[in-house]
């Protein structure tokens, strides 16, 4: 049992890990193609439209490889998770169903109309396509965002004499208290993806000295979209998030922080520690006195529970994997503000497009968002254990009792092998795609 359940999580974690590189990105560039569509309705300056198509081409090979990989995922909670589908579907299976019908709908249909409608349109109808687009890949985040945050603070519902969970207010789902923090969050953290993207791919132009006029542009947008959200993933969002988890989680805010002891007057911050779970306790720590009380409770010596106020049973079945995915998602946003602020200072300075070295960082900071993106969201899952839906569910009682570790395992393998060439794939169409360049595909 204990080998079956580890290769359902497995598994899962590896396909909604791959899965999510996709909408990541597609989510916040829609918001920039809308921008760059818009700045060509103001200016009438042919590179914004072109900038605009250019980047839905990239949104649309992220959209196919999204569907394509969240298929899998879905069949998932039939094959993999069928008790826990059969429990909770009368109110997850609301917001999934709203997801696939509304938003997926909404998002695919317009995004056709943008890539191939611009002569039947006119551009001010090619502008509300492209609003459409964004409008349906935001709403398909809300959704996804419900369904989680019930999992992680489930409301609204009632306990049948069968076991099952059914949806007894159905408006609760949306002013759960845990979903506006978590989207907003999730959302300017993908708009902090498609941000680096766009200037990564702007500085690569401006060293390469090819199409240095959409490299310009691209790395001024980037640059400026990415430092506001990044920004506004930090405060209010990311203080909003944490909150929720001190208020409904404490426990989980315990093993993110890597508190292990109750502190009576205040506790510290931790900027470098080693989880020592034999010994309870953070090896080699570097911390801050009372700091982490303020940034909680605005109250320098407020108290803030450690893992021994709880019993072991209801600890993160993972402290160090949920401790080291926190501090790395909070350490990366950290250092993108930092690099982001001085890069601002050079382009307030117009120096930027021939700093060389600032080039180079700019550049290379593209993979390091889908890093931090993806430790925020193992913080999520692996915070919630042992539980499927919080201090309801457990994660045992969801798994599919008929499927063996052996099948789970053998069809884990073919994920892999069939994701990495899709992978590889994917790659070659989006860098012969930026090879080509705005100019050339529009010409």
């Amino acid at each position: 049992m204990e080998d079956m359940l580890l290769y359902d999580r497995i598994q899962f974690g590896f396909t909604v890990t791959y899965h999510y590189l996709f909408p990541q990105l597609t989510m916040g560039l829609s918001l920039l193609i809308v921008y760059f569509k818009w700045r060509f309705l103001r200016t009438k300056q042919d590179s914004y439209n072109h900038a605009a198509k250019f980047w839905m081409k990239i949104f649309a090979l992220n959209f196919a490889m999204g569907v394509v990989t969240g298929i899998p995922m879905e069949f998932q909670f039939g094959t993999n998770w069928s008790k826990f589908s059969e429990m909770t579907g009368g109110i997850i299976g609301q917001t999934l169903a709203m997801e696939g019908m509304f938003s997926f709908f909404l998002e695919s249909s317009f995004l056709g109309l943008f890539l191939f409608g611009e002569k039947l349109l006119g551009h001010k109808l090619h502008f509300l396509t492209g609003f459409l687009v964004f409008l349906g890949s935001w709403a398909s985040g809300f959704l996804i965002i419900a369904t989680h945050s019930w999992m992680q603070h489930p409301v609204g519902y009632e306990i049948l004499e069968n076991g099952d969970y059914v949806l007894k207010n159905f408006s609760a789902l949306f002013s759960n208290p845990w979903v506006w923090p978590s989207f907003l969050h999730n959302q300017f953290a993908s708009l902090v993806t498609s941000s680096f993207v766009v200037m990564s791919i702007g500085a690569f132009y401006l060293l390469s000295k090819k199409h240095q006029e959409f490299g310009k542009m691209f790395l001024k947008t980037g640059l400026v979209f990415g430092a506001v959200s990044s920004i506004l993933v930090a405060f209010p969002t990311g203080d909003w998030t944490a909150k929720n988890v001190v208020k409904h989680q404490p426990v989980t805010f315990a093993a993110m922080e890597g508190i292990f002891h109750t502190e009576e007057k205040g506790s510290e911050i931790i900027l470098i520690g080693q989880p020592n779970m034999k010994e309870k306790k953070l090896d080699n720590k570097i911390a801050v006195p009372n700091v982490l009380s303020f940034l909680t409770y605005q109250n320098w010596n407020a108290q803030i529970k450690g893992l021994d106020n709880f019993e072991e049973k209801d600890y993160p079945t993972n402290i160090p994997g949920l401790y080291y995915g926190y501090h790395i998602m909070v350490g990366l946003g950290t250092i993108f503000i930092g690099i982001l602020t001085v890069a601002l200072f050079f382009l307030w300075r117009k120096k930027i497009f021939n700093q060389r070295w600032i080039l180079w960082i700019l550049f290379l900071l593209a993979p390091f968002p889908y890093i931090a993106n993806t430790a925020g969201w193992y913080t999520a899952e692996l915070g919630r254990q042992p539980w499927l839906v919080y201090n309801l569910l457990r994660t045992s009682e969801g798994a599919s009792p008929t499927v063996s570790a052996g099948n789970t395992l053998f069809t884990l393998l073919g994920f892999i092998g069939l994701y990495l060439l899709l992978g590889l794939l994917f790659v070659i169409l989006v860098g012969k795609t930026v090879n080509k360049g705005p100019e050339q595909q529009n010409a």
